[in-house]
């Protein structure tokens, strides 16, 4: 009976490894959540050719610069950089080309009025690969200010030193 237990509990690390691996980030950020207040996110699929979702898959991505807009209907990502994959030869891909993004139109009508709206912008905050397939979480953010940014990285370090003392006291 035990050799059944063991083959259970194999059976459930490996499917817990192969969800791992199907969630798995490629690119990350973490400038947006400094320079923007993020109000609410969304899942969108990104339209990319053969030579681009291999380099994503090897890591080969960069979003720290990227920005969202919606032109024609449609959403578009700008400025993210995928790099050129090796593989491909000369007939690569343009490295920051501009990406369609993929979304529902009620999603669509819906962002695009609340951007328009309160003048917000949006904001890839994650590149990720979900079931083989490259996603980008967007954020629908509201720059910050200098003083913003100053108030909250103080805020942050009081927590920190607050932590600190309350770990040493223990």
């Amino acid at each position: 009976m035990p050799s059944v237990k063991k083959n259970a509990s194999r059976s459930k690390d490996k499917a817990a490894e192969k969800e791992k691996e199907q969630n798995k980030t490629v690119a990350l950020n973490r400038k947006a959540f400094h320079d923007y207040d993020i109000l609410d996110t969304i899942e969108a699929g990104i339209a990319l050719r053969g030579s681009e979702i291999k380099s994503i898959r090897a890591g080969g991505a960069n979003i720290r610069e990227a920005f969202a807009k919606v032109e024609k209907g449609e959403l578009w990502l700008y400025n993210a950089h995928i790099a050129k994959y090796d593989a491909s030869g000369p007939r690569g891909h343009d490295p920051t080309r501009t990406r369609k993004l993929l979304l529902h139109r009620s999603q669509l009508d819906n962002w695009s009025g609340r951007m328009q709206e309160k003048s917000l912008t949006l904001i890839p905050l994650k590149l990720y690969l979900k079931k083989g397939r490259a996603k980008i979480e967007l954020g629908l953010a509201k720059g910050r200010k200098l003083y913003d940014k100053r108030e909250q990285l103080r805020e942050k370090d009081m927590k920190r030193e607050l932590r600190a003392t309350t770990l040493k006291g223990q």
